[in-house]
Formats: structure tokens, sequence, C-alpha cells
């Protein structure tokens, strides 16, 4: 299963595209989608969602991870988010791909197997689980690595769109069933890629 994980937002969206097959993840491709602030703000719309068409149609994902969006103060700067991960999201489904959404929570368990970790222990761990040269950077490309990492172990636990439909039975399982799979996900990867047994392929951005 190849799986494109995205940390939304206008200014920077990070996206990571992996290969998760027999338990074992091999990174594809990672880096950063930006755009300018002195840009109209539908014109920096369609970059996100012209630059994230040509990653999925190079990589033909089957599945879409994003992460939900956060309690934010500034309504302003919210609103904006918001409005860019409505572009993502509709990239995806126009390709008719399954869409998983996790909480920040979801990931960092799954990724640290602890719900309050920073972003250094996020990209420390992400780079271990992937077995890469360096700690993927900025934060935005480590946290997308990081939700496609949370899908691949936790496949089905969180909310399905697009041509996959919906599971309830599974979707009503909520987060405290999913922090056990996302736990037992965390230790094997962690075994794994200490293993060597995570593959690279570099980074093109």
């Amino acid at each position: 299963m190849i799986i494109l994980g995205i940390d939304p937002g206008f200014a920077i969206v990070g996206y990571g595209v992996l290969r998760h097959e027999d338990n074992r993840f091999t990174t594809l491709d990672y880096g950063s989608i930006n755009t300018d602030a002195g840009t109209p703000f539908e014109r920096r719309l369609l970059t996100i969602h012209e630059a994230l068409s040509r990653v999925m149609d190079r990589y033909a994902p089957q599945s879409v991870a994003v992460e939900q969006l956060y309690f934010n103060k500034n309504v302003k700067t919210a609103l904006a988010v918001a409005q860019g991960r409505g572009a993502i999201l509709l990239t995806a489904a126009r390709r008719g791909l399954r869409i998983a959404e996790y909480t920040p929570l979801q990931v960092k368990i799954a990724v640290t197997g602890y719900g309050r970790a920073d972003k250094a222990q996020i990209q420390q761990m992400v780079k271990t689980i992937l077995n890469l040269q360096s700690e993927p950077k900025p934060d935005d490309v480590a946290d997308a690595l990081a939700v496609a990492i949370c899908h691949a172990h936790t496949d089905g636990i969180a909310r399905y769109g697009g041509s996959g439909g919906a599971d309830p039975a599974r979707t009503r399982s909520g987060i405290s069933g999913g922090r056990q799979a996302m736990t037992a996900g965390y230790a094997a990867a962690v075994a794994r890629a200490t293993a060597g047994t995570a593959a690279l392929v570099p980074n093109r951005h």
C-alpha cells in the first residue's frame, strides 16, 4: 500500500509518501509545498492543489492520511488553514482516493508512544522508524511522514471518505482502542527500524 501523508496548511504543506508492505516501510518521497504570503489567497490554494496533484499522479497512492485541525486562538489563521485543508481534501476526493483523518494525539502516540511528544521527539522517531539518514525538516514534513506512519499502523480506526467507504463499527471504536493499536504498531516499527528493515529512497526535494 502506498500512503500519502499530509500536514495541512496554507503557507507550508508538508507531505510524505510511504510504501507499507509486509510490515516494512519504504520512503518514496517527502517535501513541502510553499506559498508566498504576497500571493492572492485563491492562487495559494491553487498552488497547493496543483502541487499535490503532481505528487498523487506520480506515486498513485491508495490512501491519503491528513492530520485534523487543532484549536487555534487566532481565528483568521485557523480559517486560512481550514481552507487549505479543504483544497487538500478536494484534491484527493476528485481522484477517488480513500481519506483518513487523525488527531495530533493519535499521530503522536503512533509514532512516539507518548501523547505529549514535542516536535523534536517526533522528528527523531520518524527518522528512526523510516531509517532516514537525517531528521526530516521542517516540522511540517516530519508531521506529514508521521501521519502516514500513523495510518499504516491504525488503518480503519479513523473516519474514511472517498472510494474506501466507511466502517461504522471500527469508526466507533474511538481513540482509546486506537491507542493500543498505535502503541503496538509503534513498538513493532521501532524494532524493525533498528534492525535495519526500513528502506529508503533518497528525498528528491
